[in-house]
C-alpha cells in the first residue's frame, strides 16, 4: 500500500496504532462462525414480523419471490447481505501487500513529517470511519470507551489511479443482518455487539463484500477536542435547532446562519436529529462540518501544526492505520484537487411498511456507478442510470440577491426540455458564484447540466435538496 513503507520499531504512543487487532478479532471469528448458518435461517421470520404484515405467510413469500425477481437491483441489494464476506481488515500485512521488508532505517517522528512526500498510496484503500457514541462512565482512551454504537458511519475510498476521494455516508438506521446475533438490526449496532471487525464485516457484506483495508474509530470527545484544536469550524445551521433530553444530560441550542462552531456545537450541530425525517438530514449536516473541517485543517494556518496535532488527538482515536499509511493518506490528500473530493449517501428508501419507519433499506436500483466509484465493487448484469439529464429531478434554490431569478432559471430549463424541476425554499444567505450539487453522487449529470446553463461550480456532496438528483443553487454571477 506505502511506497518506501519504513517499519516503526519505536513502541510509544502509536503502539496501539500500528498493532492491528487482527489477532484477537480473528480468534473472535473462529469462535462465531459455526452459528452463521442457524442465525442466517431466523432472518426471513424476522423480517415478516419487523414489517407487520396481516397476510398468510406463504403469500407474503410468494409476492416476495415475485418481486425479487421482477426488480433485478433490488434483488442484487437483498442478496449481498447473504453472500459470503471477505474484508481487508482481518488480513495480514503481507497478503495486502503492505510490509517492505526492505526498510533498513527507523525514521524518528520528526523526520517522518518532514520526509511526508516520500510516502505515497500506490493502490485504492477504503477506510471505515466510526463516530462513537459516549459510553457513560469510560474514561476516554480507554478500550471500553470505543465499545458504543456508531453514531456516524463513513466509507472512505482514497484512489490514486484516478486521484479522488470519495466519501460514502451510511445512515446509522440502515437495516443490516448480523448473523452471529441471529437477526436484522441497524448497522449503528454492529461495533457495539463486536467491535470494528464486526462493523467492518457487515458493511462488507452489505455493499456486495466491498474491500474494507482498515478502520478508524473516533469518540464524540475527540469530535469536540479536535474542532477546538482547530479554532472552530464555519458551517452554515440551515434553522434553529433546540433539543433537551429527559435527564437533561444533552441538550442543543443553536440559532440558524453561517457560524463558527466550537467543540460542543459542533457535536449538537451532527447530533440533532429531526423529528419525523429519518437519518437523512443529519447524514447532510454531518457532510457540511466535513467539509467544513477539510477547509480548516488544509489552510497555510493549521498545516504547520498538523503533527502537535495528532499527538493531541491520539487518546481519542482507534485505528489499525500504520504510521506509514497515515502519512501517505496526508500527503495524498494535501496534493488532491478540490472537485476530486466527493461525497455522497448510501442508496436505499425508508419504508412505510415497516414496524420501524425509520429503517433505511438499501436499494442500488440504477446506482451501480456510485457503488463501483465509492466502493470499488464492480458488479455484472446491471446498468447504471442512463437517463438524460433532463429526464432527472432539478431543485431549484435561490441563493442570490434577486428572487425574480428563480422563476427565470424554471423558465430557462422547460425551454430546454427538462421535465422534472421545482424549487425549494431559498437559502437564506448570499452566494457570489451559482453552484450544482450532484446530490446523488453523479458529477457526469452535473458536467452535462453545467455545458447547459454555462456556468455554474460543480459540488459532488448530499448538502442539496434530499428528494432531487442535482440541485442548482443559484448565485450572484446568473445572467438574466
Amino acid at each position: 500500500m506505502v511506497k518506501q513503507a519504513e517499519r516503526l520499531q519505536k513502541k510509544s504512543k502509536s503502539q496501539r496504532v500500528q498493532q492491528p487487532p487482527v489477532q484477537v478479532n480473528a480468534q473472535q471469528q473462529t469462535e462465531t462462525s459455526p452459528k452463521l448458518v442457524e442465525s442466517v435461517g431466523s432472518i426471513p421470520s424476522q423480517l415478516y414480523q419487523r414489517l407487520g404484515l396481516a397476510m398468510p405467510r406463504w403469500l407474503f413469500w410468494l409476492l416476495t419471490i415475485v418481486v425479487g425477481i421482477t426488480l433485478s437491483g433490488l434483488l442484487v441489494s437483498t442478496l449481498a447481505l447473504w453472500t459470503p464476506l471477505w474484508s481487508d481488515i482481518d488480513r495480514t500485512d503481507e497478503e495486502l501487500g503492505m510490509d517492505n521488508p526492505d526498510a533498513e532505517k527507523t525514521p524518528l517522528p520528526g523526520e517522518i513529517w518532514s520526509n511526508i512526500s516520500q510516502y505515497k498510496l500506490i493502490r485504492p484503500m477504503n477506510i471505515l470511519v466510526m463516530g462513537i457514541e459516549p459510553v457513560p462512565g469510560t474514561v476516554d482512551g480507554s478500550p471500553e470507551s470505543f465499545a458504543g454504537k456508531s453514531d456516524t458511519m463513513l466509507l472512505l475510498r482514497l484512489n490514486p489511479d484516478d486521484k479522488t476521494i470519495r466519501v460514502l455516508s451510511i445512515p446509522k438506521d440502515t437495516m443490516i443482518a448480523i448473523p452471529e446475533s441471529k437477526g436484522l438490526t441497524k448497522v449503528s449496532e454492529a461495533n457495539a455487539q463486536g467491535g470494528p471487525v464486526l462493523a467492518a464485516r457487515v458493511v462488507s457484506r452489505t455493499l456486495s463484500n466491498a474491500p474494507i483495508d482498515r478502520y478508524i474509530r473516533i469518540s464524540t470527545s475527540g469530535l469536540r477536542q479536535l474542532v477546538d484544536q482547530l479554532g472552530g469550524v464555519e458551517v452554515f445551521v440551515p434553522k434553529p435547532m433546540e433539543y433537551r433530553d429527559s435527564a437533561g444530560k444533552f441538550s442543543i441550542n443553536l440559532v440558524s446562519g453561517w457560524q463558527t462552531l466550537n467543540g460542543e456545537q459542533a457535536e449538537q450541530f451532527i447530533r440533532f436529529r429531526d423529528a419525523n425525517m429519518g437519518d437523512l438530514p443529519r447524514v447532510q449536516r454531518q457532510q457540511a462540518l466535513i467539509m467544513g473541517l477539510r477547509e480548516r485543517l488544509f489552510s497555510p494556518t493549521v498545516l504547520p501544526k498538523l503533527p502537535q496535532l495528532v499527538r493531541i488527538m491520539g487518546k481519542y482515536f482507534d485505528t489499525n492505520l500504520k504510521v506509514e499509511e497515515m502519512m501517505a493518506i496526508v500527503n495524498f490528500t494535501l496534493n488532491l484537487e478540490r472537485d476530486n473530493f466527493q461525497m455522497a449517501i448510501l442508496p436505499g428508501i425508508f419504508s412505510r411498511l415497516s414496524a420501524d419507519p425509520d429503517s433505511y433499506w438499501l436499494d442500488l436500483t440504477g446506482r451501480v456507478d456510485l457503488l463501483t466509484n465509492y466502493t470499488g465493487v464492480i458488479i455484472g448484469g446491471l446498468k447504471p442510470d442512463a437517463r438524460p439529464v433532463t429526464s432527472l429531478k432539478i431543485a431549484i434554490q435561490n441563493s442570490s440577491d434577486q428572487p425574480q431569478l428563480t422563476e427565470k432559471v424554471i423558465n430557462s430549463l422547460k425551454q430546454k426540455g427538462f421535465t422534472k424541476i421545482y424549487t425549494v425554499p431559498d437559502l437564506p444567505t448570499r452566494n457570489s458564484e451559482t453552484k450544482i450539487i450532484a446530490q446523488k453522487g453523479n458529477r457526469k449529470a452535473a458536467e452535462k447540466l453545467q455545458g447547459v446553463l454555462g456556468l455554474g461550480n460543480i459540488e459532488v456532496s448530499a448538502t442539496g435538496d434530499l428528494e432531487s438528483d442535482l440541485t442548482i443553487r443559484i448565485g450572484k454571477d446568473w445572467k438574466e
